[in-house]
């Protein structure tokens, strides 16, 4: 157990450090530090969500009863993973900060002090960093120890709920590199859409159901014959995916509806119109706030 937590430990953040280096030096590239931060938290992101979606797909597929079966990757890589979130969230504030430092604020008012950059960070992304606090003091322990083996199968499940998370990385690289007007923008965000309604909205509905088919009996008796531990879990976990769920919606109708409000705009403001639609903020990638109106706050 201590060697996969420690492998993991280093993993994640020497993936992140080793791209970093690779984007400021690399012929041809040679990004400034704060392009090297942001992509390269992206890009772990990225690389740790496909490896859970295979782990997800790996432990479903392999399960046939899926209260009794279980399979040696579900443990380990939850093992494994733990560190990533802890990880993520100074990856999150280094993006924060950095995108601080890219807008101009050092210029307009000098360098924002640290514990004022971080606190700034703590209020403005409080949801994602509780979240990633709560995947390691709760989901850890209770995925690990509270399980008792059992229920595999819905583990891996929702591991793929990491599916999303590719297209959200990309849409913040894209917007990153105002490309929002790109037909890859477009269809990215419409995959976005389309994959986190998917592994993270309709994920727990179906947990439900597959649980309903195992026991036969009827999908609204469920929640009255499992856990009651089980029905708080799920609906803790399912609350922010809707709240981040319907951010992407608002986004999604901004950047559809915009391009096409755009044909009928002189090309001076076409870009701008189109650039505020589906923006991710810096770090968590689903409020539609822009950085500017929330820092100028502080």
């Amino acid at each position: 157990m201590l060697t996969i937590l420690v492998a993991g430990s280093i993993f994640f953040p020497g993936l992140f450090l080793l791209s970093k280096r690779c984007f400021k030096h690399m012929p041809g590239l040679r990004w400034s530090e704060g392009d090297a931060v942001i992509v390269s938290a992206r890009l772990v992101s990225s690389i740790q969500a496909v490896m859970a979606s295979s782990a997800g797909y790996i432990i479903a597929t392999s399960c046939d009863d899926i209260i009794e079966d279980q399979h040696w990757l579900t443990s380990s890589y939850i093992l494994f993973a733990v560190p990533y979130f802890v990880y993520d969230i100074y990856a999150m504030f280094m993006c924060y900060w950095y995108k601080l430092r890219v807008k101009g604020h050092e210029v307009d008012c000098g360098p924002k002090p640290l514990s004022s950059a971080l606190s700034s960070y703590l209020r403005r992304e409080f949801l994602m960093v509780l979240h990633h606090v709560v995947m390691v003091t709760v989901c850890f322990p209770v995925s690990v120890f509270w399980r008792q083996g059992k229920g595999d199968y819905f583990q891996g499940v929702m591991f793929l709920a990491e599916l999303s998370t590719p297209s959200v990385c990309l849409g913040k690289i894209l917007i990153q590199y105002k490309q929002q007007h790109t037909l890859l923008h477009k269809v990215n965000g419409g995959l976005m859409l389309l994959t986190f309604f998917v592994c993270r909205v309709l994920l727990f509905p179906y947990l439900y159901y597959a649980y309903s088919r195992y026991a036969s009996i009827p999908f609204y008796m469920v929640p009255l014959s499992v856990p009651w531990q089980c029905n708080l879990g799920a609906a803790l976990l399912m609350a922010p995916q809707l709240y981040w769920f319907s951010l992407i919606c608002r986004g999604a109708f901004r950047l559809f509806t915009g391009s096409s409000q755009s044909r009928h705009l002189p090309p001076s403001t076409k870009t701008d119109s189109e650039s505020k639609a589906l923006e991710p903020p810096p770090a968590n990638g689903y409020s539609t706030r822009e950085t500017e109106r929330e820092t100028d706050t502080h």
